[in-house]
């Protein structure tokens, strides 16, 4: 063989090895949970904030490997898993009548809780330190030293259940609004504030 067409050989296999290399790079380099998803199978779930569906059912979405689970705020549990069926091609017609939803709706249940949290309003630099009293479907009822404007957006760092997150010892960043304001009768006492929950990130 030429000497040329020999370098040519060696080159190219030295290429195929680097390319080798830097891909067992990147997958190692990957997060061991969602390593784990990809190459076992197998998922710990860290789920989101329930999400309402169009059917006014409530439900959860793994924020890994993105199955979904139907979610019962009386009880606090996750039910049973979201199978997508695939659309049906051909037309049916059904002559069902809707199901006439009760007028009185019960009170969601609340997670009476007794933890810290630190939050602040978007883009501003200073963080207050609270303690929330409960979580519930409308979302959390907190005392802090700091009023806020309703419907002012917030952010809130604290421990979410893991009735809800799935997972233990889980802090989460949260995105909110706020709903409620009441002041403290006793001037010692901090107000209190009830803010929704748009979603939360897991900080790892």
């Amino acid at each position: 063989m030429h000497e040329s067409n020999l370098s040519k050989v060696c080159t190219s296999s030295d290429d195929v090895g680097a390319s080798e290399a830097v891909l067992t790079r990147k997958f190692t380099n990957m997060p061991q949970k969602f390593m784990d998803v990809l190459m076992l199978g197998r998922c710990s779930h860290e789920f989101s904030w329930p999400r309402r569906s169009s059917d006014g059912n409530y439900y959860q979405v793994c924020l890994l490997c993105a199955a979904e689970y139907k979610y019962d705020w009386a009880t606090m549990r996750r039910t049973e898993r979201v199978e997508h069926t695939k659309p049906e091609t051909g037309i049916r017609r059904s002559h069902t009548t809707r199901e006439k939803r009760p007028s009185w709706v019960p009170r969601a249940r609340r997670l009476k809780l007794d933890i810290p949290l630190r939050y602040r309003v978007n883009k501003t630099s200073m963080w207050y330190e609270g303690i929330i009293e409960n979580i519930s479907q409308s979302g959390v009822l907190f005392n802090g030293p700091q009023e806020l404007p309703l419907n002012a957006l917030i952010e809130m760092v604290f421990e979410m259940p893991e009735e809800i997150s799935g997972q233990k010892n889980s802090n989460v960043v949260c995105q909110g609004r706020v709903m409620r304001a009441k002041e403290s009768s006793k001037q010692e006492e901090n107000p209190t504030l009830a803010a929704s929950i748009v979603d939360y990130k897991f900080i790892h």
